[in-house]
């Protein structure tokens, strides 16, 4: 036996035999005389084994086996009948002995099975020691890691928790790392990730996100290698069990655009829980769906829907619905489309275009009449239809004012689409949005060119109708629509068909009369409608039809009733316009429907300014009887008016509404809250409560409090404590008993209503108070800056042991625990406000305020609501001085709504202006406090609080200062003091100067110069000037007239104070005046001077020429000329022969516009003339553009390009304004362009056609536009020899090609085209656009520069593909293309060469 392998592994047989061969020799040996009797064991007889075995022979334990005694017996049964005297005893003899042989037999198996016990008892010490000793041995135990279980994948919902087991072998013990691209660390993410590896067993568990689906890794490894094994994971995202909470923030509001412009309405979506990749549904309507004109877009947290090109059919009240499992959310605004006309006073472009009725011979077109007519009627509309092509056709040749119109001599099958124009006195709308395309056809075929319905298993059988019958009658004849243009009938189709189709013939005749007539003589219809055109106006017709087929023509119907051709009735005006406030920017407008309207489409409603007389639509496409107007302005007040619209037009205006001011609706306000306790005695307490967030826009008027028993937590009825409402925060409810619990609830009250309950408050016991220090009550933050607030409150009601004496702040942040309270103030403050300074900016902060008495210091107050310390765009107060002294304090408010008031106060004690020093005056968001008799008891603490706004308030402290302003104010009482009053002195060159000094002028003072009661102002005559720092003013004049005689005063004003100074030149003037004409000569004798100063003229050259008149130059006197202060450095040298100086600009351009400056010196002297050719330039142009009438006439020339109209003018500027027109001014693309070259002007037209003829004008504008010259051409002889030089040199292939060719593979193919144009052109040969070379097998040749050949010599498969040949020189380029098809095994066709003539036809 084998030390090495486990017993029960190889030797379980082995045993077997061993343990029956012992027992067969103990046996043997035990037997007397050695001889065998009947009673003898079965030789034969198999023994079975004693080991207990397992379905896979595993030894699970050990089987002690029984004597058969049943078989003993049996055989000693069979000598039973032999009982003869001798032979029976000899048969006891052996039967006691076969007894002991037995008895023998089993002390033998026991002993024999105690030693096979043993025996594998010893074999499997044998083996464990064997075993131990192979762990000690590292060479036989090291062995690679072996997975014995593998991981396998799983498939989890996100938030479940998912566990890859695996088992792996190997020694030493392997480490098992796993990796989803990296390696994991649990470490790193703990509460994603856990790893376990107990008794080889490893396991990884984790919890599952969107993000973890992936294959993961596990590898094991040790010294001797690594294996690795793979797992799927795939996180699924689950809707069951959670609850969406959907929630639609950051909305778009009303929305406003133009037609034309691009408009985004977005939303941000909040979903809650947030499930990765979970998409809701997210719909937009506004009875639109995805289209061309819009775009809608899901970013996964953002819904936007983008209107590309705004039209007036995108007006309306859009909503976006975002849809989970729990539920559905909606928002909704209204956008409203602004539509400006081309022409000031044309009207607005129709709108909803669409096709009505389409046959094979016409198409009905339908629209809606604009809301907006340019102030003129509207007299019809065009109709224009476009084919595949960008040119539009104009159906109809006068307007028609009837909002349908038949459009016919249409071709059958082909598509259009189509638009509509207004049209007024004043001029042609805008188009209007096209319509969805349409095909002319019947609508018998259109039904059976669509898609057939679908399989359904189903087999009808039907009685097929035998052939040859005759129609019955249609059925169900009708008048579907009828105008003056047209009358359309429908019918259904008789019962009896027949076997054949169906057609009808329709027939008219007179009401009254019986002579019917055919209208479709030549060709029946096949479809139940039609439509009849050319009837005379206001005239009464019956219609009937007739059924036919193959076997004759049946009866007609019934006749249908006489009706009348003409339009319909517009409707009649609206009725009762009642409008309604809603918010601060628009208004609810019902009304009437009109009465007895036919096909009404809807309304129109138009708004205006009390007192404007300016009316402005309010929707731009039609709506009900209720409309919400948005976009008006707050505080106005507007009226309104309604007008009715059907296919047949407008009806009138309505009576205009009632005025109504536009305001937010009010509303009843919100409940209270933070119900507390002030005061409490025997049988009553002072409640207090805080104002609701919400006041529904209008003050509130009271309150009223309820109150309830509650006894062993079971609440009680609910009672009055007020009938009358209370105007303060704080009430007394009296009449309650002692040690009883009550409730109180608060419900606020305004003008709209009394509001809803608060909730109930917590529950207080009725009991004396012996609080020896009340609490503080009612805090108030105000003024909230970035770093600093003012924090108000109230003293407490009831007054304790001793009165209160102080007050002890204290602070912390919003969000900071218990501990961080800390004090604001270290002194106790006798105010009941509190300025806290040093604060964080965008932190929030909540206050306490203590009381203090003889006593000590009591319990806090209630917390207030956190504030965050922010800086909010609020003006602060100001304080003035204005002229009169009056000292005042201004605030104004840029948020303010219809319902805010500035309310005043000092030391935060509202002011009361009948007993105050103060007068307040209030203007829009401004308020001003003006002191009545301001003194030194008006110092403290000023604020302003507007009411409805978010907390808008600001203060200012009057102090220190007052004196100071005092000061001021006594300075702007008195008038402005003079040092000198207004006198007269003599200048050089004759000059008098007039001039006085004030002690002291503001740099804000004004001051009038009059002569004889008349102002005078600066000019050439009169210079001024005042010098704010000194006091002085000063007027100069060139020279005194015998006119200056007179009185000349200034009067000065400096804010609202005053002064006026004159001097009187009447008995003194004739020798002042003589003075200033001596001095003036002498200047003039003495140095050298302008006679005329600078100036300018324009030459017919278009040349600028600065020239002045100069005296007195001897041959020393110098010019030189300035621009801009710069010295101009001249080509040659001034002369000054005939006194005058000139400097010519050449070729003026903006760059020369500045200010020019002559300067005359010697050493006599000097003078200068300056001219400001910056302010006169733009006249200098005009008259510089006057000289442009000497341009040549349009001529035209053919180009490279295509043909060229051109002129020459004398002189061009970039600043002329040149316009080319053909019909109207022309707007220029690739294909038209226009350019200068020097003094050429030019119009190129590229690539030109038969289209392009007509009359051609340029037009230089000058003189603002007001006139100009026009210089005009008429191409048409002309443009035909252009053009047809143009095509003559123009490269072109004259013969054309083939589309398709098709030819048997082993045959040659040959293709020959004409080539035109001049210079040759340049040929080049394609296949699938690329350029072919010439070889033995395609053969390219150009002969005589006119036939331009293709040769195959023998066509494969290979040569199957798209060829074209290139033809190009300067003046253009062309293309021809045909596609070669090769076939295996088709007949021959016996074509294997192609020539083309001029017009592109295979010649065989």
């Amino acid at each position: 036996m084998s030390a090495s392998v486990p017993f029960y592994r190889k030797h379980q047989r082995s045993y077997d035999r061993g343990y029956r061969y012992q027992l067969a020799g103990r046996y043997s040996a035990g037997t007397s005389g050695g001889t065998r009797t009947r009673l003898d064991p079965l030789p034969k007889r198999t023994k079975p084994s004693y080991l207990a075995v397992d379905r896979e022979n595993q030894i699970i334990g050990y089987v002690v086996p029984m004597f058969r005694t049943q078989e003993f017996a049996e055989g000693y049964s069979d000598h039973t009948r032999l009982r003869d005297t001798a032979a029976y005893m000899e048969r006891c003899d052996r039967f006691t002995s076969g007894l002991e042989m037995e008895r023998s037999e089993q002390i033998a198996r026991k002993e024999a099975m105690r030693e096979s016990a043993q025996r594998i008892s010893f074999n499997k010490t044998l083996y464990e020691h064997d075993e131990h000793f192979k762990r000690m041995n590292e060479d036989s135990l090291l062995h690679v890691p072996e997975f014995i279980i593998k991981p396998r994948s799983h498939t989890v919902w996100e938030k479940q928790c998912v566990r890859l087991h695996c088992t792996v072998s190997g020694w030493p013990d392997p480490r098992v790392v796993y990796k989803n691209n990296v390696a994991i660390d649990p470490l790193a993410k703990a509460s994603k990730y856990k790893i376990e590896s107990k008794y080889s067993v490893h396991s990884l568990e984790i919890n599952c996100d969107f993000e973890d689906t992936a294959q993961y890794r596990v590898s094991a490894m040790n010294v001797k290698g690594e294996v690795s094994a793979f797992a799927s994971i795939v996180v699924k995202v689950s809707e069951y069990g959670i609850t969406f909470q959907t929630h639609i923030v950051d909305n778009f509001g009303v929305s406003f655009g133009r037609e034309g412009e691009t408009l985004s309405l977005g939303c941000t979506v909040i979903i809650y829980p947030a499930l990765h990749r979970y998409q809701p549904e997210v719909q937009w309507y506004r009875d639109l769906s995805p289209s061309k004109w819009n775009h809608m877009h899901w970013s996964g947290d953002r819904a936007t829907l983008t209107l590309t090109h705004l039209n007036k059919e995108d007006e309306g009240l859009y909503t976006l619905r975002v849809t989970t499992k729990s539920g559905y959310k909606t928002y909704s605004a209204y956008v409203f489309v602004r539509a400006d006309a081309e022409v000031e006073g044309a009207p607005g472009a129709p709108l909803d275009v669409c096709c009505l009725d389409a046959n094979k011979d016409y198409i009905i077109v339908s629209w809606k009449q604009p809301a907006v007519d340019g102030g003129n009627s509207i007299l019809g509309y065009f109709v224009d239809c476009e084919v595949g092509t960008t040119h539009w056709i104009q159906c109809n040749d006068t307007p028609i004012k009837f909002a349908r119109f038949p459009v016919t001599g249409l071709v059958e099958g082909r598509s259009y689409i189509f638009r509509v124009r207004a049209v007024n006195k004043s001029g042609i709308s805008r188009p209007s949005r096209v319509s969805e395309p349409v095909a002319a056809m019947d609508p018998a075929d259109r039904a059976r060119m669509r898609t057939s319905a679908p399989w359904t298993g189903q087999i009808i059988v039907t009685e097929e109708e035998p052939a040859g019958i005759v129609p019955g009658r249609p059925r169900e004849l009708q008048v579907t629509e009828a105008t003056k243009n047209y009358l359309v009938l429908s019918w259904k189709p008789p019962g009896e068909k027949g076997l054949e189709g169906v057609m009808y013939y329709v027939e008219k005749c007179v009401s009254g009369t019986d002579s019917w007539q055919r209208v479709n003589t030549e060709i029946p219809v096949r479809s139940p409608r039609f439509a009849l055109f050319d009837l005379a106006e206001g005239k009464s017709y019956c219609f009937r039809v007739r059924c036919c087929n193959a076997a004759g023509v049946g009866e007609p119907s019934d006749p249908t009733e006489a009706t009348t051709v003409g339009d319909k009735l517009t409707p009649s005006a609206p009725s009762k316009v009642v409008p309604t406030r809603n918010t601060d920017t628009s208004v609810v407008v019902s009304w009437e429907a009109s009465h007895d309207a036919k096909e009404l489409v809807g309304y129109y409603i138009e708004a205006s300014i009390v007192g404007s007389n300016t009316w402005e639509p309010c929707n731009n496409k039609p709506v009900n009887v209720t409309f919400i107007c948005h976009g008006l302005t707050t505080g106005e007040k507007y009226v309104f008016r309604v007008r009715a619209v059907n296919a047949a037009g407008l009806s009138q205006f309505s009576p205009e509404s009632e005025p109504v001011e536009v305001k937010a609706a009010i509303a009843s306000p919100a409940p209270p809250y933070g119900i507390s306790v002030l005061e409490c005695v025997r049988d009553s307490m002072v409640l207090a409560w805080k104002q609701p967030a919400f006041i529904g826009g209008a003050d509130i008027t009271g309150y009223f409090v309820d109150y309830r028993e509650v006894v062993d937590g079971v609440e009680g009825k609910w009672h009055e404590a007020n009938i009358k409402a209370i105007s303060e925060r704080a009430y007394r409810v009296t009449d309650l008993k002692e040690n009883r619990k009550y409730q109180f609830q608060v419900r606020a009250a305004n003008i709209a209503g009394v509001g809803i309950p608060s909730l109930p408050s917590d529950t207080f016991l009725c009991e004396e108070w012996t609080i020896a220090v009340p609490p503080p009550h009612d805090l108030e933050l105000r003024e909230v800056r970035g770093d600093s607030m003012v924090l108000l409150w109230k003293a407490p009601v009831y007054q304790g042991r001793d009165p209160v004496n102080g007050f002890y702040v204290d602070m912390k942040e919003a969000e900071a625990p218990e501990e961080a309270w800390r004090g604001v103030n270290t002194k106790a403050t006798g105010n009941t406000f509190i300025k806290v300074k040093n604060l964080k900016e965008q932190e929030s902060y909540v206050f306490r305020v203590r009381a203090q008495n003889q006593a000590g210091v009591g319990k806090s107050s209630d917390i207030s609501e956190p504030v965050q310390a922010v800086t909010k765009p609020t003006k602060e107060i100001s304080v003035d001085v204005d002229d009169d002294g009056v000292i005042s304090l201004n605030f104004e408010c840029a948020n303010m709504t219809p319902d805010s008031k500035f309310v005043w106060s000092k030391n935060y004690e509202d002011v009361d202006e009948s007993a105050s020093r103060l007068t307040v005056e209030t203007k829009g968001n401004r308020s001003k406090a003006t002191f009545n008799s301001p003194g030194e008891e008006d110092t403290g603490i000023y604020s302003c609080l507007v009411t409805h706004t978010d907390g808008d308030s600001s203060s200012y402290t009057i102090s220190p200062e007052m004196k100071r302003l005092l000061e001021i104010s006594r300075d702007h009482k008195f008038p402005i003091p003079l040092k000198s009053g207004l006198a007269v002195e003599m200048l050089e060159k004759g000059k008098v100067r007039f001039w006085l000094q004030a002690e002291q002028i503001s740099p804000n003072a004004k001051v009038d110069y009059v002569f004889n009661d008349n102002v005078v102002t600066q000019g050439e005559k009169y210079k001024m000037n005042i010098d704010k720092n000194t006091g002085v003013v000063e007027m100069t004049m060139e020279s005194l007239m015998p006119e200056d005689e007179g009185t000349f005063t200034f009067q000065m004003k400096d804010g609202k104070a005053t002064n006026q100074s004159s001097l009187v030149l009447i008995g003194d003037f004739k020798d002042l005046q003589k003075e200033s004409e001596f001095q003036r000569k002498e200047w003039f004798r003495k140095q050298p001077h302008f006679i005329e100063y600078l100036g300018y003229e324009v030459t017919p050259e278009c040349c600028v020429v600065l020239k002045c008149k100069v005296g007195n130059i001897k041959k020393e006197t110098s010019a030189l000329w300035y621009k801009d202060g710069r010295e101009i450095k001249a080509d040659e040298k001034l002369g000054f022969t005939e006194g005058v100086l000139k400097l010519e600009i050449a070729q003026i351009s903006k760059k020369d516009a500045g200010v020019y400056e002559t300067v005359l010196k010697d050493d006599r002297g000097k003078d200068t003339s300056k001219l400001n050719l910056t302010d006169q330039f733009k006249d200098l142009m005009n008259e510089v553009f006057n000289y442009i009438n000497s341009s040549t006439p349009l001529k035209i020339t053919s180009t490279d390009q295509g043909i060229r109209l051109y002129t020459f003018v004398s002189y061009y500027n970039d600043l002329l304004p040149v316009t080319w027109h053909y019909d109207s001014p022309i707007a220029f693309s690739e294909r038209l362009k226009s350019g200068v070259v020097g003094d050429q002007l030019w119009l190129q037209i590229s690539e030109p056609t038969e289209k392009d003829m007509g009359k051609y004008a340029i037009e230089f504008n000058i003189n603002d536009g007001k006139g100009g010259l026009r210089r005009t051409v008429e191409l048409s002889g002309q443009y035909e020899d252009a053009l047809a030089e143009f095509k003559r040199l123009r490269a072109r292939v004259a013969g054309g090609l083939p589309d398709v060719v098709t030819i048997q593979e082993g045959k040659a193919l040959n293709l020959t085209c004409n080539i035109s144009g001049e210079p040759l052109p340049q040929v080049t040969w394609l296949k699938n656009d690329k350029e072919l070379t010439s070889n033995e097998h395609c053969i390219l040749r150009f002969e005589s520069g006119k036939f331009a050949s293709f040769t195959i010599t023998a066509v494969s498969t290979v040569d199957t593909g798209k060829y074209s040949i290139l033809v190009k020189n300067k003046y253009g380029t062309e293309r021809a293309e045909f596609t070669l098809e090769v076939t295996e095994g088709t007949p021959d066709l016996g074509v294997t060469s192609y020539l083309t003539d001029a017009e592109g036809n295979v010649v065989f």
